[in-house]
């Protein structure tokens, strides 16, 4: 497993978060850090491959395990944890920062990402297999009429961390990783919040009309079970942009033997991000407003 510069710090909330950087090797790219966001049942982890690989690419690469998660602290029940509280971390997160990181978060923490912005502005925000701005509930209405199994072995390890790992790797990859990969992920991963699934259910849902404008990327798994495609473009009309998609991959596609082509896909929006707000930027003022 890759080695990286942790920052263990004390947050506002007064617990101790943690921060994994990479920074850029060789050549700095002229663009705003990447602060990378997981899933439920996750933390900064599941970010192993690409965090080296962005920094290789001149990015000034950073994850965060949200409170609860990894190795960062809570200062309550874990379950009282909520979307707020993981906000209030990126929120931190980004204050650490040289500048104003561009937010990747992957499943809850593109739904986290989105919350975000109602707190402060952020240059651009790429959504990867993210719930959507509707919240859970359609994501459990498909699991339930098309893999009924899968959402039971969830419900079950969310509860006591039991269930058939089995089934639920084959619903998270498309191409399963290697067994001892396997293994680590299973010794890895972790319960998410009640709290936390209920405001994405409907509680804490993102309001528009309260989000920072912002540069959205909206980016699917071709074979995700647990976000389907119907439901990133559905994501992706609601911010008024395509879809992206990577191809030949399942939810958890940063973890998938073949992460490297879908870091590739990834880094080519960023690229597209940069050269469309350069071009922005370039235009007179008059044609802006």
């Amino acid at each position: 497993m890759p080695s990286f510069n942790e920052s263990s710090t004390m947050s506002p909330h007064n617990r101790s978060l943690e921060l994994l950087h990479e920074p850029p090797r060789g050549a700095a790219r002229s663009a705003p850090p990447l602060l990378f966001l997981h899933g439920a049942f996750a933390g900064a982890w599941c970010w192993r491959h690409f965090l080296p690989w962005f920094a290789d690419a001149g990015f000034d690469a950073w994850a965060l395990s949200f409170s609860g998660h990894g190795n960062s602290e809570r200062d309550k029940p874990f379950d009282a944890l909520g979307i707020g509280d993981y906000v209030a971390d990126v929120c931190w997160a980004a204050a650490q920062m040289p500048q104003t990181p561009v937010l990747i978060g992957h499943s809850m923490g593109g739904f986290v990402a989105q919350k975000a912005l109602e707190q402060r502005a952020f240059p651009a925000v790429l959504l990867l297999a993210s719930v959507p701005p509707s919240g859970l509930s359609a994501a459990l209405w498909h699991q339930l009429t098309h893999a009924p199994r899968t959402l039971i072995e969830m419900n079950r390890f969310l509860a006591k961390r039991r269930g058939d790992m089995r089934l639920l790797a084959r619903a998270l990859f498309h191409h399963l990783p290697e067994p001892q990969a396997l293994q680590e992920f299973r010794r890895a991963s972790q319960p998410e919040s009640m709290r936390a699934l209920w405001d994405m259910i409907g509680f804490a849902l993102p309001s528009r009309h309260r989000q920072n404008p912002t540069r959205w990327c909206v980016v699917g798994a071709e074979h995700d079970q647990i976000i389907p495609p119907e439901l990133v473009s559905s994501t992706a009309r609601h911010y008024g942009v395509a879809p992206r998609w990577l191809t030949q991959a399942g939810h958890a596609f940063m973890l998938e033997p073949d992460w490297p082509r879908h870091a590739q896909a990834i880094l080519g929006w960023l690229e597209e991000i940069r050269r469309d707000e350069q071009a922005r930027q370039a235009l007179p003022l008059s044609l802006i407003r």
